[in-house]
C-alpha cells in the first residue's frame, strides 16, 4: 500500500471517527434537550393544577355568606346537602364571561336533578349588577370581592386563575376543581361523579 493510499485510507477513518462523534454529541444534545423540555412541562403543569384542600378550608367555605346582586344574603350552608358547582367569574375576565350561558344552560337542566350552581363574583357590586341587568342568569350568584380571591385560593386556586370551578358533593366533600373555562365535557363528567 503507497503512502498516499495510507493517508487516505487514515483520513477517511478520522472523518468516520468525527462523525460518529457528531452523531453522538448531536443524539447527547438532542436527548438533554428533551428532558429539559419535559421538566419545565412538568413544572409548568404542577404550578398550574389546582392545589390540595384543607379540610379546613371546605368547612370556612359553608359558613361564608355573600351579598346577591338583587338584594338580601347568599348562604352557602343552604347549599348543603346538594351536590353543588361553584364558579368564580368577574365581569372583566372574557373567558368567564364565555363559559356563563355554558353553565346557565347545565343548571337550567340539572336543576331538578337537585344539583345546584352558585356564582361567586370576584368583581365590583356595581359592574356585577349592571352585567346581571344586561344578561340575567338563573343560578344564584354572590358578590364575592376580592375576599373571593383568598376564598378561592383556599379551595386551591393557588395562581388566582379566573374563572375558576370547584365541585362539591352533597356531604359536604370538594371533589373536584378546575383553573379556567368550564366545558361541556367537565360538566358531564362532574355530573357523573354526584348523581
Amino acid at each position: 500500500m503507497s503512502d498516499q493510499e495510507n493517508l487516505g485510507q487514515q483520513a477517511s477513518s478520522s472523518v468516520l471517527v468525527a462523525e460518529e462523534g457528531m452523531d453522538r454529541r448531536h443524539w447527547l444534545t438532542a436527548g438533554v434537550a428533551v428532558a429539559a423540555g419535559l421538566a419545565g412541562a412538568i413544572v409548568a403543569w404542577q404550578k398550574y393544577q389546582p392545589q390540595g384542600v384543607l379540610d379546613e378550608a371546605t368547612q370556612n367555605f359553608w359558613q361564608q355568606e355573600f351579598d346577591k346582586p338583587e338584594g338580601g344574603t347568599l348562604r352557602m350552608a343552604a347549599f348543603r346537602g346538594q351536590p353543588l358547582l361553584v364558579n368564580f367569574w368577574a365581569t372583566w375576565c372574557p373567558p368567564c364571561i364565555e363559559e356563563l350561558p355554558l353553565i346557565d344552560a347545565f343548571y337550567k337542566a340539572n336543576q331538578s336533578k337537585s344539583f345546584q350552581v352558585v356564582g361567586l363574583a370576584v368583581d365590583q357590586p356595581s359592574m356585577v349588577k349592571r352585567f346581571l341587568l344586561q344578561k340575567p342568569l338563573q343560578f344564584p350568584n354572590g358578590m364575592a370581592g376580592l375576599n373571593g380571591t383568598q376564598l378561592g385560593i383556599s379551595l386551591g386556586n393557588a395562581e388566582s386563575v379566573l374563572p375558576y370551578s370547584v365541585l362539591f358533593d352533597a356531604k359536604g366533600r370538594l371533589l373536584a376543581q378546575k383553573a379556567g373555562r368550564l366545558e361541556q365535557k367537565d360538566l358531564d363528567s362532574w355530573l357523573q361523579k354526584v348523581l
